[in-house]
């Protein structure tokens, strides 16, 4: 792989741009060089074994470092791709603060060492940190410029916005448009035609950079997109800007920025600017080249250099002599130099540091400010019909609340509210919400769940507080990438410089007698297992109130999971708690004390071990039941307050006995509670396989009050 920034020298066969400066001419040079030096001494110092991780900008610099000039650092909100180093440094991201990352240093302002390097983050400049995940970014931006939207509209939401925790990274401008990048390979991904299916729907200030190098690491781009060319594959969505450039070009990358800029500064519509760049180094320091390009392809590669094109182009004009270029050059070289020895002595994160902003430091949910006493009033309402009067609340005391998904308004079409009852909610949980709170706040969206959840995370990192929905559990996978390497991880990857508090409500579950494989599911322990997100799951209409309340209060992402079953029943009621009421997470209920022997549950095989210690306690047997309210984070206190009670215990759940949630709680009650125990730790789970639409089938595949009843029994002999 070549170190040196110079090559031969190509000619430059693109048309002149006049109206440019000498001063921004140079300007661009000095920024695509720097870029291409800060490149090569992160190459040089991962041969050294000084720095972790390398992946190069070179050849993407020229619309990159372009862009810059048109977006308006602070202002403007950017996703960017990890090969925009030029366009980081243009917009105010330093070469230090560049190397400080690659070190992994306390001070790197993209992640303080916790990401790779070129992963760019900075919310002084508005660039939103970045992970590793390909397409990730654009249903994000999506959410960004729907901000944007919003907040034109909706001052209050801004002021209530600023005053929340990290508030003062929050702003808006009138003609802020979002910027998001990437390179060929992502528009693969499902991300960028759902974002551009919503961007193009809402008319959004959205300007996506596809920086096209012809690789996905080794895939060339006929293999990768059908056709060739994305710019094809996109010509048909309506409302879209489109323009197809020479990226390697700064002349022809200035005449295309500046008309896109412009256009969605206007509120046209979103725009896309493909531009055709060059990948003179491999993929990353992890790849070679050579195993798939000829020598042919990458000499070829070098005749369409950027850096070396523009300098010829600066002499042959006039611009700067070659004296003047080589002065220019020796002056970047001591910038990069001298920021590499700051980089190389800056200070390591510290160790303790390690599990610092996986949750906010600021709001603590599990904390006593959230037990409020409930007051009781009005007719008793069921856990579904409590959902849609919390929301409303919760609606009413804060405008940055957006709710969202697939069926969740009254009726799209706002014309036909005059004649229609309006939908809410396939299970109603959202009903009323758009006729009272407006169609710019309760509204539906395309069907594709990765795009609620993105959308959520973009909204919520510009800060707006979004309860989106995803309609069945069953159908939250393709949300996985979303959910667990973004939303879970924004705060603590940036450390601490930008969250994602979404709420997502999703309907959980079985018991539905004809539910069947897609619509019955559980695994509530998948999410548990994700560090950075809170997941609860109540069983009363009371608990729903004052758990959805906390989840919307608190300032971490929530899996408010509901189950389907118990939306409804009469036998979990209750009178509103008034509008204040609340909930700590990891706080559990006792359902009901007993002597003889601990149930620890949850959802709605609470109501089934109720059942169940009803009939034992005809039999003589007093059991205590726990419903844990709070999956991530639990109540350890009260479950070891239980065993050490009872002595011995049940684990009930509707998910799989294998490998589910109550494994974690029966392993940690043997670890760490094995003196108090009079017997082995029991689970009562569902069986190992699918539920299925026969009513009959369900019934033995999920726990039933006769299989705690006869675990009791059993464990009680022991």
């Amino acid at each position: 792989m070549a170190l040196q920034t110079r090559v031969k020298l190509a000619k430059l066969d693109a048309p002149k741009v006049h109206g440019l400066d000498h001063d921004t001419l140079i300007r661009i040079y000095r920024t695509m060089y720097l870029s291409r030096r800060l490149d090569d001494r992160e190459i040089q110092l991962k041969r050294q074994n000084k720095i972790y991780f390398q992946i190069s900008s070179a050849g993407h610099e020229a619309i990159s470092a372009v862009m810059g000039l048109f977006l308006r650092p602070g202002v403007d909100w950017i996703y960017s791709y990890y090969r925009d180093r030029a366009l980081c440094l243009m917009l105010g991201v330093t070469p230090l603060e560049t190397l400080l990352a690659a070190v992994g240093a306390k001070d790197d302002p993209s992640s303080g060492g916790r990401q790779m390097p070129s992963h760019w983050g900075h919310p002084k400049w508005n660039i939103v940190n970045r992970s590793s995940c390909t397409g990730t970014q654009f249903v994000q931006a999506v959410g960004a410029a729907e901000a944007t939207l919003y907040y034109e509209a909706h001052p209050k939401a801004l002021a209530q916005a600023k005053k929340a925790p990290l508030g003062e990274y929050v702003n808006h401008e009138r003609g802020e448009i979002v910027y998001v990048s990437s390179g060929d390979g992502a528009t693969s991904e499902g991300e960028f035609w759902e974002s551009l299916n919503a961007a193009c729907a809402m008319k959004l200030p959205l300007l996506y950079v596809v920086e096209d190098n012809g690789y996905a690491i080794s895939v060339p781009i006929e293999v990768q997109t059908a056709g060739g060319s994305i710019s094809k594959l996109v010509r048909g969505f309506p409302g879209l800007h489109l323009s197809e450039c020479d990226g390697t070009n700064p002349l022809e990358c200035y005449t295309v920025c500046k008309e896109t800029v412009q256009y969605c500064r206007e509120r046209r519509g979103p725009a896309l600017i493909h531009a055709h760049v060059t990948r003179p180094y491999s993929h990353s320091l992890s790849d070679d080249e050579k195993l798939y390009k000829s020598p042919e392809e990458r000499e070829e590669e070098a005749r369409r250099d950027p850096v070396s094109k523009f300098s010829l182009f600066l002499v042959r004009e006039g611009i700067l002599d070659q004296k003047q270029i080589e002065a220019l050059e020796m002056e970047v070289d001591n910038e990069v130099r001298e920021a590499a020895d700051q980089a190389l002595v800056a200070e390591p994160p510290p160790i303790d540091s390690i599990l610092t902003n996986v949750y906010s430091p600021e709001i603590d949910p599990t904390s006593d400010s959230f037990e409020a006493e409930a007051r009781l009033h009005g007719a008793p309402k069921t856990m579904v019909e409590t959902v849609a009067a919390t929301l409303a609340d919760e609606m009413a005391r804060d405008e940055r609340i957006l709710v969202f998904g697939e069926d969740v308004a009254d009726a799209s079409r706002e014309e036909s509210l005059k004649e229609v009852k309006g939908k809410g909610g396939v299970f109603k949980a959202t009903s009323g919400l758009q006729r009272k709170y407006g169609a710019d706040r309760v509204f539906n969206t395309p069907l594709a769940e990765a795009s609620i959840v993105g959308r959520a995370i973009g909204m919520a990192t510009r800060g707006l507080k979004p309860v989106a929905e995803i309609q069945f559990f069953d159908y939250i996978w393709p949300a996985m990438m979303q959910i667990r390497d973004e939303l879970c991880v924004m705060r603590w990857r940036s450390n601490g410089s930008f969250k994602a508090p979404v709420v997502l409500r999703v309907a959980i579950g079985g018991y539905l007698t004809g539910g069947g494989v897609y619509h019955s599911q559980s695994g509530e322990s998948i999410f548990a297992h994700c560090p950075g997100l809170r997941v609860v799951m109540p069983s009363t209409a009371l608990d729903v109130a004052g758990l959805l309340r906390t989840a919307i209060r608190c300032d971490d992402p929530v899996m408010f999971l509901e189950h389907k079953h118990l939306y409804r029943q009469p036998y979990n009621r209750s009178e509103n708690p008034g509008p204040d009421f609340t909930i700590p997470f990891g706080k559990a209920r006792v359902v009901k004390e007993g002597s003889d022997l601990s149930i620890i549950t949850y959802g709605a095989v609470v109501h089934r071990a109720e059942v169940a210690a009803a009939q034992l306690l005809r039999e003589g047997i007093n059991v205590e039941i726990i419903d844990l309210r709070s999956l991530s984070p639990y109540d350890w206190e009260a479950i070891a307050a239980t065993v050490g009670k009872t002595h011995r215990v049940i684990v009930a759940y509707e998910d799989m006995l294998s490998w589910g949630y109550g494994a974690e709680i029966a392993a940690r009650i043997a670890d760490e509670l094995f003196d108090e125990l009079d017997a082995p730790v029991r689970r009562v789970a569902a069986m190992d396989t699918f539920c299925a639409y026969q009513p009959k089938l369900e019934d033995v595949i999920l726990p039933q009050v006769s299989h705690i009843a006869a675990a009791v029994k059993q464990l009680l002999e022991y």
